[in-house]
């Protein structure tokens, strides 16, 4: 089967969801895929791994060909839903309650899911402007609160509806004896506020339909009590939603020792990889989701000819279909 275009890796946070998704699109790009890596982890280490700075617009991986990656701050995508918003609702309402919306406009931007809505939105806008790519990779996969968004273009249909209805009432009753009834319709037609809802209804169904067909759901874990129980979570929240997820990568695998390693250090490594195995036999058994990688801890940060080795321990197909 055939890759996706949208590649989106998920965990808990510290699994090194960042290396693997640097690596896989390092690995996309080694094939001559124009590949972009988009992360949203506020430590930027995205840069981190390539030795480069890197902003909220694709630019070109130094020393790899066809490889681009963009950092997303979450703190500003927040800000700027928020600018966007204000700017919006600001040309709706009259200059007396401006300074009142604002503030509640900000209120609502502190509660849970602000967050995830600014984010999704800016996922939404990557995948849309994203045609000059072959794969877009992204190192985050949607959290619960993004995923509810999804359920929202049924909703939002019903909801513009009536709100269409109620509309269409209040107008043809204030305008009909002035202007007629064509009129009416003619100022219902350009509504500001039901135009953007309209539109906001057609951009969730965009992404639900992209993820569902043409995006890939891989979860990185590490071979720990803590990370298992959390990918186990998200593995549910993703079937909620009708995404399956597509693989796992175990990331941080301690090495065996040689057999003729006989010293404390030998004991305690031969232990820990003994309780390791076990946990992943028990991945392997209880989640019935392919291990697509198995990656061992290096000494040193993965960065460079480390990466490199990284993406060669990846078992994932790296064709992908081409747009319907």
């Amino acid at each position: 089967m055939q890759g996706s275009k949208f590649v989106f890796f998920g965990g808990k946070g510290g699994v090194g969801k960042t290396t693997v998704s640097s690596a896989y699109g390092l690995k996309c790009a080694q094939v001559g895929q124009r590949t972009l890596v988009v992360s949203t982890d506020p430590a930027h280490s995205t840069s981190d791994v390539f030795d480069q700075q890197f902003d909220d617009e694709p630019r070109a991986v130094e020393g790899h060909e066809n490889l681009f990656a963009m950092e997303l701050d979450p703190e500003e995508e927040v800000e700027r839903h928020m600018m966007e918003i204000k700017q919006r609702m600001g040309e709706q309402v009259s200059p007396a309650i401006v300074n009142e919306l604002d503030r509640q406009i900000e209120l609502a931007h502190q509660t849970p899911g602000a967050y995830e809505a600014a984010l999704f939105d800016r996922f939404i806008q990557v995948m849309r402007e994203s045609d000059e790519f072959d794969r877009v990779v992204f190192d985050t996969s949607p959290t619960g609160g993004t995923l509810r968004l999804l359920s929202l273009p049924e909703f939002l249909d019903d909801w513009i509806e009536r709100l269409i209805d109620k509309r269409s009432k209040s107008i043809d009753l204030f305008e009909k004896a002035a202007i007629g009834e064509k009129s009416a319709r003619r100022k219902l037609e350009s509504d500001p506020i039901i135009a953007h809802l309209k539109q906001r209804k057609e951009k969730f169904e965009f992404a639900g339909t992209t993820l569902r067909e043409d995006a890939d759901f891989y979860l990185v874990l590490n071979p720990d009590e803590l990370s298992i129980r959390e990918t186990d979570r998200a593995v549910a929240s993703l079937r909620e939603f009708g995404l399956e997820v597509d693989g796992l990568v175990l990331n941080r695998i301690t090495p065996a020792p040689d057999d003729d390693e006989q010293g404390r250090g030998a004991r305690y490594l031969r232990d820990r990889v003994a309780t390791e195995r076990e946990r992943i036999a028990a991945i392997r058994d209880s989640f019935g989701i392919p291990l697509v990688g198995m990656i061992e801890t290096r000494v040193e940060e993965v960065k460079g000819e480390l990466l490199t080795d990284v993406a060669t321990e990846l078992d994932m197909d790296i064709s992908t279909e081409a747009p319907a």
